[in-house]
């Protein structure tokens, strides 16, 4: 018992070096895997099309919160591993998709202006 009350420190400093191990071993196998990640990124190209389609251009910062807000929604799981930086680089991604479609695909640009589908 002695023993405890002496180095009382260097047993509290231990647990704590223990909880940030368990932590950080924790996040890292709780990482999305490619598959998962790959799901993520076709449902922000719907939602970044349909923020655009809703909120139009020159709003950049209003569809960005739009959409991390549908991505707390529909991935809780994942907005707790993931940082918001990381997430604004996927959504970035998203959009410079969604631009090549709207660029080559005219039944996607006539959804996002609200023209509703055109036949090609």
């Amino acid at each position: 018992m002695e023993f405890i009350i002496n180095n009382w420190y260097i047993i509290v400093a231990g647990i704590a070096v223990l909880a940030v191990a368990g932590v950080a071993v924790y996040r890292y196998f709780g990482l999305p895997s490619d598959t998962q990640l790959a799901k993520v990124r076709e449902w922000l190209l719907w939602a970044v099309t349909e923020a655009e389609k809703e909120l139009g251009g020159g709003t950049g910062k209003l569809k960005l919160r739009q959409v991390y807000d549908l991505f707390v929604t529909r991935f809780p799981w994942l907005a707790k591993i993931v940082s918001f930086e990381l997430f604004s680089d996927m959504v970035d991604d998203a959009l410079d998709e969604m631009r090549e479609m709207l660029a080559n695909n005219q039944a996607v640009k006539a959804l996002v202006n609200g023209e509703g589908a055109q036949n090609e």
